[in-house]
């Protein structure tokens, strides 16, 4: 199994911070996000390498920090640093192309883990490779969520009682479940293709969990439901909220 962890946006919310600094390199306590993720996969008996996907403005930052991960030898797989060739905000190409796009540089013929590079999890990874392999179909992430505020603003799946999709709706009106997307996907080797023909049919390229609106109706895919804390760091309040939780000013 490989991983990809997705670091190609320009994380504008968050000026002046990630002016000039990709925001999964910001230190929350000891360490940048990014390790968090990488501390989780780690664990994982499956990963046997890490892509890192981001853009040409913040290549050299993820380039740097990766030859201080091989230096190191903290992690058991090598970490790779793809440059998707933008230099803006305004020509980036969207999450599902950036997939696509290191898909492109290097053929993966394994089944890929795709995680957002501004996520920390608190929950063994294991237990949703396991889950992977028991249903032997694509997989995502869900946990539940009661602001239905929050829902508003989140991809909202429904359910069936064997936990395979059978709904998904970006930022619904009137949300028909209390389940959210978190950016955490699992797809099957097999499926990699079908991610071309998502992008060459027109479809959005950006917001990940697009192609899983789309997947879902052209073959099986179940959620696995985290019950754990996450943090999504993706505002100067978000970023401010996390350090305060691991107990370090970021001020």
């Amino acid at each position: 199994m490989k991983a990809l962890i997705l670091a190609a946006g320009y994380a504008t919310r968050l000026y002046p911070l990630t002016k000039d600094q990709p925001k999964p390199l910001l230190k929350v306590a000891d360490k940048p996000i990014a390790e968090y993720m990488l501390d989780l996969l780690a664990r994982v008996r499956d990963i046997d390498e890490v892509y890192v996907v981001t853009n040409s403005k913040f290549a050299p930052h993820f380039m740097d920090w990766a030859r201080s991960l091989e230096s190191s030898e903290t992690y058991p797989f090598p970490v790779t640093i793809v440059d998707d060739g933008t230099d803006t905000n305004e020509t980036r190409l969207g999450a599902i192309a950036d997939i696509q796009f290191v898909l492109d540089q290097h053929p993966i013929v394994d089944d890929l883990l795709v995680v957002a590079g501004d996520n920390i999890f608190t929950f063994d990874f294991n237990d949703l490779t396991d889950f992977f392999k028991q249903k032997q179909t694509d997989t995502i992430l869900v946990r539940r969520e009661k602001n239905r505020e929050k829902l508003c603003r989140s991809g909202v799946v429904e359910l069936d009682p064997s936990q395979k999709l059978v709904g998904f709706e970006e930022k619904p009106q009137n949300p028909r479940s209390e389940y959210v997307c978190p950016a955490v996907y699992l797809y099957r080797a097999e499926s990699l293709s079908l991610i071309r023909d998502y992008l060459t049919q027109g479809e959005n390229p950006d917001a990940p969990g697009n192609f899983v609106a789309w997947l879902y109706r052209h073959k099986p895919v179940h959620a696995f439901i985290m019950n754990h804390t996450y943090f999504d760091v993706g505002t100067l309040e978000s970023y401010h909220r996390v350090c305060e939780h691991f107990g370090f000013s970021c001020s």
